[in-house]
């Protein structure tokens, strides 16, 4: 069964008669439960569940320090061009949008990475622009090469690829995946991605899995909250997710939660999506995933991030920049999107420490 069809059993459910229904009791009940099912990780996303986030929380935090300690693990995004061929409504790197397009050489990845490193950080993601044609495998393989110098854990944020390119890559270095579905709404997701390769919903929704068989180490998936009903978009990549989980054992599995950040163009979110709904989210899928990664960008402000360490967050960037170069400063150009925390590593760093957790720069390293 693909996940398509796993995830066609629940996305015609009439969510707001399903949550007419729920009872205090239910919740409750949900929520001291050992294991979960789907339809109870919908009830803790309803608006009842909200007012017991408290309840939800004491259990979260129960979950994340059995499975994964008091430690997280940080990292950075290293932007290695911003050129795109998709028009995509809410993306600054829209080819619609006209902004400085830029790609890194081969010594000005060498040079950004050395100026990543010196922070003491050893894992990092790899992000491009969706352009196989300024960006193609072969660029991103060769930029790996250099990175393995520097970093023991690459991941890669970049367009979709096919099961074989995800081993070429695999061969390469890269140990990670990340990669946003943005919209698991077919309807609204055709509406925001108005033309390009990325109109492709089945496509990208495969892609996590295709790196899976491909034996990735990790995949870490995501809704951009604030393109449709944050409650529907939290089950479908609760669902996603729990799908690779069961289907993949040996692949290590996260979420992120990003949230619409100011960008270039026109573009206004659709869903407001609250401090409160985001922690809401987190703490549903904790429960429903124990063993499920947690990633919190620096999208959100520094206060927020604090706040949710002890709640599950198993991930946490730091140190960030969205320009390509930018953490070394090679190239003047425009960021994907504005930052929240502008805190640097060693910040982040003790900030996590002041909380009683342990700031982890290595937690893998593969073994040739």
């Amino acid at each position: 069964m693909s996940f398509y069809e796993y995830y066609s059993n629940y996305k015609n459910i009439e969510h707001e008669a399903f949550f007419k229904n729920l009872t205090e009791a239910d919740i409750l009940r949900t929520i001291s439960k050992s294991k979960i099912s789907e339809l109870e990780f919908l009830a803790l996303l309803s608006p009842l569940a909200a007012n017991y986030l408290e309840d939800m929380a004491r259990r979260a935090h129960q979950a994340s320090l059995q499975h994964f300690g008091k430690t997280v693990l940080l990292y950075t995004p290293m932007y290695l061009a911003n050129h795109c061929t998709n028009h995509c409504s809410y993306c600054t790197f829209s080819v619609a949008n006209n902004i400085s397009r830029h790609k890194l050489s081969l010594e000005e990845i060498d040079k950004e990475a050395k100026t990543i490193s010196a922070t003491g950080l050893k894992h990092i993601l790899v992000l491009t622009g969706e352009s196989r044609k300024d960006t193609p495998v072969s660029y991103i393989t060769e930029a790996v090469k250099i990175l393995k110098k520097y970093f023991d854990s690459i991941s890669i944020e970049i367009y979709p690829l096919t099961e074989e390119e995800y081993k070429q890559l695999i061969d390469a270095g890269v140990d990670g995946l990340t990669i946003y579905q943005e919209v698991y709404n077919e309807k609204i997701y055709d509406q925001v991605h108005i033309s390009g390769p990325k109109k492709d919903y089945h496509f990208r929704l495969d892609a996590p899995e295709r790196a899976c068989k491909a034996k990735i180490r990790s995949v870490n998936i995501g809704a951009l909250l604030g393109l449709n009903d944050w409650r529907k978009e939290a089950f479908t990549t609760g669902l996603h997710a729990n799908y690779l989980q069961s289907t993949y054992m040996d692949v290590e599995t996260s979420v992120s939660l990003p949230r619409l950040r100011p960008h270039k163009g026109s573009f206004e979110q659709v869903v407001h999506v609250s401090d409160k709904d985001l922690v809401q989210i987190m703490l549903a899928l904790k429960i429903f995933m124990p063993y499920l990664g947690i990633t919190i960008s620096t999208r959100e402000k520094q206060e927020l991030r604090n706040h949710l360490i002890p709640l599950g967050v198993t991930k946490m960037s730091a140190g960030v920049s969205t320009e390509v170069g930018g953490h070394s400063s090679c190239i003047d150009g425009d960021g994907q999107f504005e930052i929240s925390d502008t805190r640097s590593v060693d910040e982040i760093r003790d900030a996590i420490r002041e909380r009683g957790f342990q700031p982890v720069f290595k937690n893998w390293m593969q073994i040739t």
